[in-house]
């Protein structure tokens, strides 16, 4: 049996470049993402997505085999968006996979026990099988995505009721948002700029403090 995403479940999505915006190297950002991901698994968030796309596969496999390693005793759940040869190699938990990515049973033979997901950014509900998750966005206006226009919540709640499977809100989520998005049917939620050191976007709080508000505007559904 797959081990699935907990309830009330709350992910974090890294971004290497909104974190250190100033670093001069790659290496510099890594050394930055390294430490605030081990932030992350202290604050025991449940899910780690690495969404990295520019970085070569030889070195996210590296720094996610680490984060792996490091995660094993945490129960944190690390995923890595799109590049299934990298979660494979590196003994990452699953796959987060774009709309318009890979069918998830041709990765079922490959890793019968991993966490798959899918981002669907319209109402059009994508097939659901080989599935445990949707990641549903932008619900609200967010820095990450300025050109897609937000989904909103009417939309969120049109997929949450028709999705046989988990059903995660991302974009411009922040605690004082959980509470909408519960009620849309989301059952937990994901975000970027939440987790962030406070100044690196207005809705960053930092990670210790995040995790805490997210966990208590989650609490309702645990």
């Amino acid at each position: 049996m797959r081990p699935g995403l907990p309830a009330a479940c709350l992910a974090l999505v890294t971004s290497r470049r909104q974190l250190s915006p100033g670093a001069r190297t790659m290496r510099d950002e890594w050394v930055a993402l390294d430490a605030f991901l081990d932030d992350a698994l202290e604050a025991r968030v449940d899910v780690i997505q690495i969404r990295e796309p520019d970085v070569d596969s030889g070195m996210l496999c590296k720094q996610v085999e680490g984060l792996v390693r490091r995660a094993s005793t945490s129960g944190v759940r690390i995923v890595v968006n799109d590049r299934a040869d990298v979660a494979l190699a590196s003994g990452a938990h699953g796959v987060h996979l774009p709309a318009r990515g890979l069918p998830p049973v041709r990765l079922r033979s490959l890793m019968p026990e991993a966490i798959v997901g899918r981002s669907m950014h319209k109402d059009d509900l994508p097939d659901e099988t080989g599935l445990d998750y949707l990641l549903f966005g932008t619900v609200f206006a967010s820095r990450s995505k300025p050109g897609l226009k937000p989904a909103g919540l009417e939309a969120l709640a049109e997929v949450s009721a028709r999705s046989s499977i988990p059903v995660l809100a991302i974009g411009g989520i922040t605690p004082a948002r959980v509470g909408a998005c519960l009620d849309a049917g989301a059952t937990g939620v994901a975000a970027i700029g939440a987790f962030l050191p406070p100044g690196r976007s207005p809705d960053a709080m930092g990670v210790a403090v995040a995790v805490q508000a997210f966990r208590k505007a989650l609490s309702r559904i645990c």
